[in-house]
C-alpha cells in the first residue's frame, strides 16, 4: 500500500476550522496564561463544548486525544484515513496556537488516549466524556516505564493502590487519573496494568503543582495513593498477567500517544517558522525556494534547512498515525516520529529565537515562549534518548535485555 502525502480531503474542513480556533481563540490568550501559571483557562470550556458538539455530530472524527483508538481495518483492502490521522492533524493546528492550552483542554488528556488504546468496549463507553490525565512517572524513574513501583493489590471487588506519581499533566483539573501500577513486582513488565481512578477517591491526594519552564497554562501535579481502593472493573483491558504478552498491553498506549506528542512539536515548530519568515521578510530577508541555499543569505539558508527538518518530522508523524489507522504495528514509527519531532521542534524554536535576535528574545512576540514550550515535547512520553534506544532495538532486532 502507498501513503498519500496530501492531507485527506475529508479532514481539510476540520483542519481549517481548528486553525481558525488556534489563531482567534488560543493565540490571544496565550501570553495571559503563560504569566498566570496554574490559573485555569476558563475560555477553554467553550472550546470543549464545541469539540463535544463536533464529536456528537460525527464532524470531528478523531479531533484530539480522545479520538485515538485502533479500529478494524477495511475488509476490502483499501487504506483508511481515520481517527489517528485526524488527531495528529488537529493537534498540530491547536499547538500552532498554544501547546499549554491544548494540554489544558477538558476531556483531551493523555489519559483519554490510554483509555482509547487499552479499554474494552464496555469501559470505553463507561468512561466516555471523562477527562483523564495519565500517571506513569515516579520519583525513582523517568522514561523506563518498566520500573513502575506503585502497587495494585486485589482485595475482593477492588484493587488497593499505593505509590507516588510525579509530572502528571492536568493532574489537578482532570476528572480521573489513569494510573500505571504493578500487580506483582516479581513478575516484571507483564504485571504492569493501568487503572482509572476517579478524582475524590479516598486515599488519592494531589500533593503539589510544579513550576515549569514552559507550558505554564497546563498544570503538572504530584499525586500520592495511600490504600486507595479502586473498583476492579476500572482496570483497563485484560486483568490477566501474561508473560507471553509481556508489556504489550501497556505499551500500546505509547504507540498511539507518541505520534500525538510529535504532532504537538510539529505544530509549535510550524508556528515559529511562520512568524520567523514574516519577521525576516520585514527586515528585507526573503527566503527564495527556487535558489540554492548557498546562494542566499545565511539567515535564509538556515531557514530552508529548518523547514526541511520540519518536513521530515511532519511526514514521520503522519506515517505513524496512518499505520495505526490501518492496523499496522507502528512502535518503531511512533518512536521515530517522537524522536525526530521532539528534537527538531526544540531546535527550530530556539533557532528562530536566534535568527530574530532581540525581537525573538523579547516578550513582544511569542517566539521565546514557543522555545520554552517546545522543550517538554522532547522529554515527556519518553525522552529523546529512550526513543533512540527503542528505534535501535527495533532496527537491530535486539531485546530490551540485550540492548540497554
Amino acid at each position: 500500500m502507498a501513503i498519500n502525502l496530501e492531507d485527506p480531503k475529508k479532514f481539510r474542513p476540520l483542519r481549517d476550522q481548528v486553525h481558525q480556533v488556534a489563531m482567534n481563540m488560543l493565540r490571544p490568550i496565550s501570553r495571559k496564561y503563560d504569566k498566570a501559571e496554574h490559573a485555569y483557562p476558563k475560555e477553554l470550556d467553550m472550546l470543549a463544548a464545541m469539540a463535544d458538539g463536533l464529536a456528537e455530530s460525527g464532524a470531528g472524527e478523531g479531533a484530539g486525544a480522545a479520538g485515538v483508538r485502533r479500529e478494524e481495518a477495511a475488509d476490502d483492502g483499501r487504506v483508511k484515513n481515520g481517527s489517528n490521522l485526524a488527531s495528529v492533524m488537529t493537534i498540530a493546528e491547536m499547538c500552532w496556537g498554544d501547546v499549554g492550552l491544548l494540554l489544558s483542554m477538558p476531556r483531551q488528556g493523555l489519559g483519554n488516549s490510554a483509555i482509547a488504546s487499552v479499554a474494552n468496549d464496555e469501559q470505553a463507553e463507561r468512561f466516555k466524556g471523562v477527562w483523564a490525565s495519565m500517571a506513569i512517572t515516579e520519583p525513582s524513574f523517568g522514561s523506563d516505564s518498566a520500573q513502575v513501583a506503585t502497587t495494585a493489590v486485589r482485595d475482593g471487588d477492588h484493587y488497593v493502590l499505593n505509590g507516588e506519581k510525579i509530572f502528571v499533566t492536568s493532574g489537578e483539573r482532570s476528572d480521573a487519573v489513569v494510573v500505571w501500577a504493578t500487580l506483582d513486582k516479581s513478575l516484571g513488565r507483564a504485571a504492569i496494568k493501568s487503572f482509572v481512578v476517579p478524582k475524590g477517591t479516598p486515599g488519592m491526594k494531589v500533593e503539589r503543582l510544579e513550576h515549569k519552564l514552559g507550558i505554564k497554562a497546563s498544570d503538572t501535579a504530584t499525586i500520592t495513593f495511600t490504600d486507595c481502593r479502586v473498583p476492579a472493573e476500572n482496570l483497563l483491558g485484560n486483568p490477566e498477567v501474561s508473560t507471553s504478552e509481556g508489556f504489550a498491553g501497556a505499551m500500546a498506549t505509547f504507540d498511539n500517544t507518541r505520534p500525538l506528542v510529535a504532532a504537538m512539536a510539529v505544530g509549535c515548530a510550524r508556528a515559529s517558522l511562520d512568524l520567523t519568515r514574516e519577521l525576516l521578510g520585514s527586515a528585507g530577508i526573503v527566503v527564495d525556494y527556487d535558489r540554492p541555499a548557498q546562494l542566499q543569505s545565511a539567515a535564509a539558508a538556515k531557514f530552508l534547512q529548518m523547514e526541511a527538518d520540519w518536513e521530515g518530522a511532519y511526514l514521520l508523524t503522519l506515517q505513524a498515525a496512518w499505520m495505526a489507522d490501518n492496523r499496522r504495528p507502528n512502535s518503531l514509527e511512533a518512536s521515530m516520529a517522537k524522536a525526530k519531532a521532539g528534537r527538531v521542534g526544540s531546535d527550530i524554536t530556539l533557532s528562530c529565537v536566534e535568527l530574530c535576535s532581540s525581537v525573538g528574545y523579547a516578550e513582544t512576540e511569542l517566539l521565546e515562549k514557543w522555545s520554552r514550550d517546545s522543550k517538554i515535547l522532547d522529554i515527556f512520553e519518553g525522552t529523546q534518548q529512550i526513543q533512540q534506544l527503542i528505534v535501535a532495538r527495533r532496527v537491530l532486532g535486539l531485546s530490551s535485555a540485550e540492548l540497554k
